[in-house]
């Protein structure tokens, strides 16, 4: 069985009999196999940055900080977590396993202003925070006044 969408340009002549239909179906398999899919697979992240810091934070809900790992190779900030869950249950009838499998990766690369000796990492509540400072000779200085001789 072959799925194709179809699209308004090119849809058959019952096509206009059924707008709905068609709606729902470009729908689910849009959702299914482009976006939504990739969101899945990747966590979020947000980047703050103030004077003093860059601020990581990273979605990932349903993981421990156990899971994570970090680390800081040339520059290159990596952030990566795996989970294993299996589940077995036998009856004299039958056997159930269910088993669940979520990882990713992400990799940043670091200005040369991050002090990386300094990075800090703290989970809570489903999201994993890192806190990169900035090295003293990179935070803004503030605005002195010139004596004129």
């Amino acid at each position: 069985m072959t799925l194709i969408k179809l699209k308004n340009d090119s849809a058959p002549k019952y096509a206009d009999k059924m707008p709905y239909f068609n709606e729902m179906f470009n729908d689910f398999f849009d959702g299914l196999l482009t976006s939504d899919f990739r969101r899945t697979s990747t966590p979020a992240v947000n980047i703050i940055e103030d004077d003093d810091n860059f601020k990581l934070e990273v979605a990932a809900p349903g993981l421990a900080k156990e899971d994570f790992k970090i680390n800081v190779d040339n520059d290159l900030l990596s952030i990566s977590a795996e989970r294993k869950n299996e589940t077995n249950e036998k009856n004299n009838r039958y056997t159930r396993k269910e088993f669940s499998y979520v990882s990713f990766k992400r990799s940043f690369n670091l200005p040369e202003m991050v002090d990386t000796d300094n990075i800090n990492a703290n989970y809570e509540s489903g999201v994993m925070t890192l806190t990169l400072p900035k090295r003293e000779e990179a935070k803004p200085k503030p605005a002195r006044e010139i004596k004129i001789s």
